[in-house]
């Protein structure tokens, strides 16, 4: 229960907010003895008159309207960059010097608003006024903590939810956030809905409700952070089970906190504003008050920066323990934060936007992108190739899609552009708009088509890393498709960038005909002056669709030979056997010898002598086949085991014997030796001996190699002086 003692200890801070307001309104409220009309007040449309005179929009009017006529009659004076420059210029010393006009009127604007709700309120006391909002406030937090009690057992029950797939991560996560709204909506209804059961007076109603929506909007961004950021356990929960936007707990924690401070400070100012809106404060009142608010914004957005955790690690770090990185980076965002205030105090309001959304906009992009990832990360590695990838794209292309939109519907709105009536102008101006929000439209379409197409075509490839059996139908298939899938992806996306920017072209006015009819006179060009190009693209594209080779299949194209690597567009590589590698153009290829492809037959040749039990030879080489097609090793790549076909032929020395198996394509090497090698044990084991050449010289048995009663003669016959 300490997250509701918090919420009531921020409503109280809430209501000390709004007594402390509502003192300073109504401090000026004579009592009911004392009550007395001015001396010298104005009449009621004086004062109207001259609140219009202090409105700068009515001043820039009237400068406009004391400018000289045109010189002839149907002839308008061409308005060039410097005369606008100069209006603008004068815009803002006009807005500064009403700012400044509007600081000492503060009192007497104060004493008026006094006056409106003293005559609504009449003999009702402040004290009993504070009280009673005090009272609405602490029965929407009681009503709010009674609901929290009430929901206290299906909170744990949800908490203890299982998170480990996407789904069950997703349910938890909403079921939460469902708790917490409902508890939000149980506040607005004891604080606010009784607060309208209630009559009472315009003004004041005005004033009490714009504080209840103020508090009501803090306690949505709680929840929202609460939501998002999953800053502090729950109950006995880790926090990052249930966190969506991906960080540590720390940095969690403190970027809750500056939110609930940012929002809180700017609804509250909000509400400020818009009291003084109806409580009849000029213009230039109300935008000093908005002005001298919006200091505390811009205080907190640099204690943000300075404080910002997270500093990247490994990086060298000064004596002050601060980065120099992070210290740059700080004072760089300081100073573009305190020119984006000036701006909005200058009266530049579209720049203030556009600088704004400049720096939120990619920042917010890149948070919703890595939150979806975040949210629907696969349990595990064998889970990455579902669906969840895809929905991931889906989440975070549409939320980038509302942020941009979104962003150029409040840029719209600041630079005073009308899209409705946009659409019913026709000048180069509107023109160009509208070719850039077409353009915006057809690019954030093309990168959410790419986007699926590319999830798709990764998920198929990643699929297809599964081993299957070596052969069978699903491993061709998947060769297959690791050989198109590549080129199909690349494909789509030169097709899908072409489409996209002739299209945007389009929309921005550019006439694409004769772009098109240039790029095709341009590519007969080129396909006169590269012919060899084009025969190899071409051939290319023939021998995927006669599915000649595949990507991990060895094959031979005249004096090329080796396993297929990779296939480009123009070319493909071979890595041969021993380790060098080859980039063939496909023009080049010619017939292509495929070695891996369904099954291969491997003959052997084996050589006995004449006096060998053939019949005896072919029942050994039969056990030895049915050896091999037992061996668990061996077995899976054998098709028909090995056997022996019969006699070759009758050599000088030996008989030759035709042995056959069928395997696996790439598997008989290693089939084969082992094969050898039982053959050897058996022939040993049952006495038949392997052939190989000898020479025997015909005589009589008793009579001398001849060669050696030659080498005899020469010695007998030399004088025995030469031996010594």
């Amino acid at each position: 229960m300490v997250h509701h003692s918090k919420n009531v200890a921020g409503t109280l801070a809430i209501a000390l907010w709004l007594s402390i307001f509502l003192a300073s309104l109504l401090a000026g409220i004579p009592s009911a003895h004392s009550q007395t009309e001015p001396a010298a007040s104005p009449p009621p449309q004086v004062q109207e008159f001259l609140k219009l005179l202090d409105d700068p929009s009515v001043r820039g009017w009237v400068e406009q309207q004391r400018r000289p006529a045109p010189l002839s009659a149907g002839t308008e004076p061409q308005e060039t960059a410097s005369d606008r420059l100069a209006m603008r210029i004068a815009q803002m010393r006009d807005h500064l010097a009403s700012l400044a006009a509007a600081v000492p009127r503060m009192p007497q604007e104060i004493g008026r608003a006094a006056d409106l709700l003293s005559q609504e309120l009449q003999h009702r006391r402040f004290v009993g006024i504070v009280l009673l909002v005090l009272g609405f406030l602490a029965l929407g937090a009681g009503t709010e903590w009674l609901c929290a009690r009430a929901t206290a057992p299906h909170l744990q029950r949800i908490l203890t939810l299982p998170t480990d797939t996407v789904a069950e991560r997703v349910r938890a996560i909403l079921l939460r956030f469902a708790i917490g709204f409902a508890h939000l909506a149980i506040f607005a209804l004891g604080s606010i809905g009784a607060f309208l059961v209630f009559d009472w007076p315009p003004h004041l109603k005005q004033v009490v409700l714009a504080y209840l929506v103020a508090a009501l909007m803090l306690r949505l961004a709680l929840v929202a952070g609460r939501f998002l950021l999953a800053p502090k356990p729950v109950g006995h929960q880790d926090p990052e089970r249930f966190r969506i936007v991906p960080m540590p707990t720390g940095t969690a924690q403190f970027w809750y906190r500056r939110l609930a401070l940012f929002v809180g400070w700017f609804a509250f100012g909000w509400a400020t504003v818009s009291v003084m809106r109806n409580l009849e404060f000029s213009t230039a009142a109300r935008e000093l008050v908005a002005y001298t608010l919006g200091i505390g914004l811009l205080v907190i957005a640099i204690e943000t920066i300075w404080r910002w955790p997270g500093v990247p690690s490994g990086v060298q770090e000064q004596p002050d323990g601060r980065d120099r990185h992070h210290a740059l980076r700080a004072w760089l965002l300081t100073v573009y934060f305190a020119l984006v205030w000036v701006l909005w105090v200058a009266g530049f309001v579209g720049l203030f936007w556009l600088a704004v959304f400049a720096i939120v906009l990619p920042r917010a992009v890149a948070i919703t992108e890595s939150s979806s990832r975040h949210l629907l990360r696969p349990a595990h590695a064998a889970e990455a190739a579902s669906d969840h990838d895809l929905w991931a794209v889906y989440l975070d292309r549409g939320l980038r899609a509302l942020l941009i939109v979104g962003a150029a519907l409040v840029l719209a709105y600041a630079w005073k552009i009308d899209l409705v009536e946009m659409t019913s102008r026709d000048t180069l101006l509107t023109r160009l708009v509208r070719g850039v929000l077409s353009s915006v439209v057809i690019l954030l379409i093309a990168d959410l088509i790419w986007q699926i197409v590319k999830s798709q075509i990764d998920r198929r490839l990643l699929q297809t890393q599964i081993s299957a059996p070596p052969g069978s139908d699903e491993a061709l298939r998947q060769a297959r498709l690791r050989t198109l899938l590549p080129i199909l992806r690349n494909a789509a996306l030169v097709v899908l960038a072409t489409v996209a920017v002739l299209m945007a072209l389009s929309a921005l006015g550019v006439e694409i005909g004769p772009l098109i009819a240039g790029a095709g006179v341009v590519g007969v060009a080129v396909g006169f002056g590269s012919q060899t190009l084009v025969k190899d693209i071409i051939s290319g594209i023939f021998y995927l669709l006669d599915d000649a080779f595949r990507v991990g299949e060895y094959i031979q194209s005249g004096s090329y030979k080796g396993t297929v690597e990779s296939l480009g567009f123009r070319s493909l590589k071979l890595r041969h056997h021993r380790g060098y590698l080859f980039t063939v153009p496909y023009g080049q290829l010619g017939a292509v010898e495929n070695m891996s492809r369904d099954w291969v037959i491997d003959k052997m040749t084996l050589s006995v002598t004449y006096d060998t039990d053939l019949d005896k030879a072919k029942k050994i080489i039969k056990q030895v086949g049915k050896e091999l097609a037992q061996d668990p090793e061996f077995a899976p790549n054998i098709i028909e085991p090995l056997k022996m076909q019969g006699v070759e032929q009758f050599g000088e020395f030996a008989i030759q014997l035709r042995l056959k198996m069928m395997t696996r394509p790439g598997e008989q090497f290693m089939i084969r030796r082992r094969a050898f090698a039982l053959i050897k044990k058996a022939f040993d084991e049952n006495g038949i001996r392997f052939a190989f050449p000898t020479v025997q010289v015909a005589g009589r048995e008793d009579a001398e190699p001849a060669a050696a009663r030659q080498v005899l003669t020469l010695v007998k016959n030399q004088p025995s002086g030469e031996g010594s």
